[in-house]
């Protein structure tokens, strides 16, 4: 175990964090009737979105550790509460992907907008060299949280 330093402090801040934001995205589940894993893929569906990138369901499975029937079941649950739709791929019209859908959005932006905003006006008290640190740092983390995947 590392010493007890300020990067420890650190470390144990971002695991609060992470608990934090944890019940957060609870509270919007249950808000929503949803399982915890619905919101995980609606947020899987919006950063590919974000990205241009396409989802399949297989792509979208793998992401969240689930199997081709748990998978299939999570699409059809968001599918008929009008949170994704399945569509033709753009490239290959073959491909089944998976969109959310604007009503997801507009579910999110109106519950955790605020938080977003919160946490951009804070990044805007840093200055650039800093936020490419917390950017560095807060990768690496991930990285280093994926490779246990």
């Amino acid at each position: 175990m590392p010493s007890q330093g300020p990067e420890v402090e650190i470390v144990h801040l971002l695991r609060a964090v992470t608990v934090e934001l944890g019940l957060h995205s609870a509270r919007f589940a249950q808000r929503n009737a949803m399982h915890p894993t619905d919101v995980r893929a609606l947020i899987a569906l919006m950063d590919a979105s974000r990205a241009g990138e396409e989802m399949t369901a297989g792509r979208l499975g793998a992401e969240l550790g689930l199997n081709s029937a748990g998978t299939t079941s999570l699409i059809d649950r968001l599918e008929r509460a009008g949170l994704v739709r399945r569509v033709r791929g753009r490239q290959d019209r073959r491909k089944v992907v998976v969109e959310v859908d604007e009503r997801a959005v507009e579910l999110g932006q109106a519950f955790f907008g605020p938080l977003i905003g919160r946490a951009v006006e804070l990044l805007r008290g840093y200055d650039q060299r800093e936020r490419a640190a917390i950017r560095g740092f807060l990768a690496g983390v991930r990285e280093a949280a994926a490779e246990g995947t």
